[in-house]
């Protein structure tokens, strides 16, 4: 085995006393979700602090636009915390692509033609 510095030095058992890092390994399923719930929680923590501000804007200018204005802006917050949450990390280059190239048609089974018969 090659000692260029990857894999760390071997210890006396052996093995190497560094881990190995792999680069481009994706995140596990649980630090991916981890992150997900940790971008929902943070989107949905600013629908609390709307309402209060919508409160003190109501009590400082005693206008219900402005209140009403912030509320409105606060109620797709969920909507948009779910979809960001769900979407899935970024494509790699290296990620296959499910398009094969084939045109449409091109593995069809060619027509023929054919004899009719009239009785």
């Amino acid at each position: 085995m090659a000692r260029n510095g990857a894999f760390g030095h071997p210890d006396e058992a052996g093995t190497p006393d560094n881990p190995v890092l792999i680069t481009e390994a994706q995140l596990s399923i649980d630090e991916q979700h981890k992150a997900r719930v940790r971008k929902y929680m943070t989107i949905m923590a600013f629908r609390f602090p709307a309402l209060i501000l919508a409160a003190i804007a109501y009590g400082i200018w005693e206008n219900g636009w402005v209140s009403m204005l912030i509320i409105g802006a606060s109620i797709p917050l969920p909507w948009i915390a779910v979809l960001i949450a769900n979407d899935r990390p970024p494509r790699t280059k290296d990620e296959p692509s499910r398009y094969d190239g084939r045109r449409r048609g091109a593995g069809e089974i060619e027509s023929s033609p054919h004899h009719i018969i009239e009785s």
